[in-house]
């Protein structure tokens, strides 16, 4: 009996099969290859590899070509998501971004003078009047801003911040990791619980660059804790003549009245010198890091090298001109779409899950808990009403291979539906692709 192994078609054989051949030459022979090498790890295993392979071929084949990336229904309740992508634009800024990227544009060209122009015009004259800054600079992500202040204001030099902040948030990002990557060195001052401003006072050498501030995303402390006011730091770092720099993480802007009302042009009010924050959490745009506050302290990082490497494409500037346009034109709350879903009225709830449920058979609808994520608020459930689907926790796979692909929540043996993350334009597709998922599954 010959080698099970010797069974297996050869690649060329494979490619001539007319379904094969059909495909782009590239795609097929990567399918090719990758469908002959899962039969081998199949007999190697003790297994048996169907003698044909073009259906495997053809699956292969359909999933390399089709995106990682594409648009799913977030039925989780987290509304920024970082799996998920975290805030959805707004269709007016995806609308900008779209037209845009399929043109070219005034990207670095003063329409009016003819003359080059500066890509970041727009973005610094918005965003310093929203937040009542002297200047401001955007970069691809809050990690990037904190990096680049880092490097263009303490490189070789010392940052004070309590240990009580040296914290660790999603992708295993640390903020004592990008401190000394940007070349300063840490001094930790205080404990893990209790930080007094004495502290920080105690800690100034020659040597100190600046006074850092951050937000503790992801977790909160209670109990007997103590953490100096902005308002201490900022008179001590002025009268030692030291500029205080606060990593405010998510970045609101106004208020979330009944959610938060940290925002960043508080933060400058209350005298910080610089705030870092992220453009796609509570912002609402897309994935960049924003930094406002003093003049001098912002052309320092415009004119640092590492700032070319940080810079925003045309699209990402596109999307955030348009993103703060609504926030000027006072259209936030109801045209941001991460404030929209973070405000939604308990009526607004109900009646979503209840039109979600009467669709479903066997659902029924129920208090829950949504979640601001991304790192904003933690430890601050918001109350909710969710579609739950008792003995249905097997479908959440098949949801999220359907199409569109619907994102759910798991709770023991029941499927949860928080219409608090699905737009009300997408409840007729949520509907349909669980009730097909329902049918597939024999129900």
């Amino acid at each position: 009996m010959g080698s099970p192994f010797a069974a297996l078609p050869a690649i060329g054989r494979l490619l001539a099969a007319p379904e094969i051949d059909a495909l782009p030459r590239p795609v097929a022979v990567r399918a090719c290859r990758a469908a002959v090498a899962d039969a081998r790890a199949t007999i190697a295993a003790g297994g048996r590899a169907p003698l044909d392979l073009v259906p495997a071929v053809l699956v292969r084949a359909a999933r390399l070509r089709r995106l990682h990336i594409r648009p799913v229904i977030n039925a989780t309740g987290v509304v920024l998501h970082t799996g998920l992508g975290r805030a959805p634009l707004a269709p007016e800024v995806a609308a900008e971004v779209a037209a845009v990227g399929a043109a070219y544009s005034s990207a670095e060209l003063d329409l009016e003078t003819g003359d080059r122009g500066e890509r970041l015009t727009g973005i610094t004259a918005q965003l310093s009047t929203l937040v009542g800054a002297e200047a401001a600079v955007a970069v691809n992500n809050n990690a990037a801003a904190m990096l680049l202040a880092m490097s263009a204001l303490a490189s070789g030099r010392e940052v004070i911040i309590s240990r009580g902040e040296l914290v660790e948030i999603g992708g295993s990002f640390r903020v004592p990791d990008v401190i000394t990557a940007g070349g300063a060195r840490l001094v930790e001052v205080g404990t893990t619980n209790r930080t007094r401003v004495g502290d920080y006072a105690a800690a100034i050498t020659e040597r100190t660059a600046l006074l850092l501030r951050v937000h503790p995303s992801n977790f909160r402390q209670i109990g007997f804790v103590a953490r100096p006011a902005r308002s201490e730091l900022v008179a001590l770092g002025a009268a030692r003549g030291l500029p205080v720099v606060e990593d405010l993480g998510s970045g609101l802007l106004g208020t979330l009245p009944g959610v938060c009302d940290e925002a960043v042009e508080r933060c400058l009010a209350e005298g910080v010198d610089l705030a870092c924050f992220s453009g796609d959490k509570l912002l609402g745009g897309p994935q960049a890091g924003l930094v406002a506050g003093r003049a001098t302290l912002v052309a320092a990082l415009r004119r640092h090298p590492l700032y070319r490497a940080l810079r925003l494409d045309k699209m990402v500037l596109a999307g955030l001109e348009a993103t703060m346009r609504i926030y000027l034109e006072g259209r936030a709350d109801r045209d941001i779409p991460a404030r929209w879903m973070l405000q939604r009225s308990e009526d607004d709830l109900a009646a979503a899950a209840e039109q979600i449920a009467d669709a479903l058979p066997g659902a029924c609808v129920q208090p829950g808990e949504s979640v601001s994520g991304g790192g904003a608020l933690p430890g601050q459930p918001i109350p909710t009403m969710v579609v739950a689907l008792p003995g249905r926790a097997g479908l959440a796979a098949r949801l999220r291979t359907g199409e569109p692909p619907i994102v759910a929540r798991v709770h023991h043996d029941a499927l949860l539906f928080d219409p608090r993350t699905v737009r009300t334009a997408d409840i007729p597709s949520l509907i349909a692709g669980v009730r097909a998922a329902l049918g597939a599954s024999g129900s």
